[in-house]
């Protein structure tokens, strides 16, 4: 089994359902609230890969305020490797409150805390077994400068990136062009290449724009209606899964966890991304984000109950 490293961060999830959202100045009832010890793309994305079997560690910081230290054990009993996770004295860690309206949509509001502290310095503090990796796993919330400084550690290494630029933002082509795949939704698309992105058409435009940017692989997340796979010489739409959608909370990072997984199994990419719709379809059938995502054997039996989707 091929190792893999998340590097980015952790967030205690604040979560409320609400029947819809607020207007400026506008107080609405809560319907139901939780407070999780488990939030922050890098750990639901290491926690994702945990419960699916992989071999996995996190490199990331945490404060030893607030379930900071809590935090360490989530992992721990998710299967998640510690060796490069920090506890900091007197700090507050990464806080992420979330609320789904009726709709079964989201809004997030994010506050960095220790998440904005790894630098290039704790990277090349832990490098030592992050190196031993051959999957890495990125996304947008710790500053941007460590993961362009990770990626120019890693170029012509043979190492896997795989790029999840969330939250939206623009990026440096000399990113773009340093991993080996990037995952953006509709949204984070239409950021990095300027563009509307709605239709199957402007997926397919958007994504063309940004491998003429300099990606060598666009996995673009599109939700309910799969993912939309682009590289130089192909195109394709890889449907996703009907289900009762909860709560889509953690959905993006649980697929990026089951993408990266069924790569490291030996998977095609079209297989990879239905294997990942997969898991992802499966997380938000549960209210909240770590405790949403499946096991390894809950993603088999649904697979084999989808059969028509995904033919043997």
């Amino acid at each position: 089994m091929e190792k893999m490293c998340v590097v980015g961060s952790f967030n205690i999830d604040i979560m409320a359902a609400l029947d819809r959202f607020p207007t400026t100045g506008e107080t609405v009832s809560v319907k139901t609230f939780d407070l999780q010890i488990g939030g922050g793309k890098g750990a639901n994305q290491a926690v994702a890969l945990g419960k699916l079997g992989a071999d996995v560690m996190m490199v990331g910081k945490l404060g030893d305020r607030f379930y900071g230290p809590e935090y360490v054990e989530v992992l721990k009993k998710n299967g998640v490797g510690c060796e490069a996770v920090e506890v900091v004295p007197g700090a507050f860690p990464g806080a992420a409150f979330v609320a789904v309206d009726g709709n079964k949509d989201n809004i997030l509001f994010i506050y960095p805390g220790t998440n904005a502290a790894v630098d290039q310095s704790f990277i090349d503090k832990n490098w030592e077994s992050m190196a031993k990796s051959q999957y890495f796993l990125l996304q947008l919330e710790i500053p941007l400068e460590t993961n362009e400084y990770i990626v120019n550690k890693l170029q012509n290494s043979g190492k896997v990136i795989i790029l999840d630029p969330a939250p939206a933002r623009q990026l440096p082509e000399e990113l773009i062009r340093g991993v080996s795949f990037i995952t953006p939704n509709e949204v984070e698309l239409s950021m990095l290449t300027g563009m509307s992105v709605t239709s199957n058409e402007e997926f397919r435009q958007a994504t063309e724009k940004l491998v003429a940017m300099g990606a060598k692989t666009v996995i673009a997340k599109a939700g309910k209606k799969g993912v939309f796979i682009a590289t130089e010489s192909e195109f394709v739409h890889v449907p996703g899964f009907v289900v009762e959608t909860v709560d889509p909370t953690a959905a993006g990072d649980s697929f990026n966890a089951g993408f990266a997984l069924a790569l490291s199994e030996g998977m095609n990419l079209v297989d990879s991304a239905r294997f990942a719709n997969a898991v992802a379809a499966l997380s938000t059938t549960i209210f909240g984000a770590q405790g949403a995502m499946p096991t390894r054997k809950q993603v088999d039996h649904f697979i084999k109950s989808q059969s028509s989707f995904f033919p043997a």
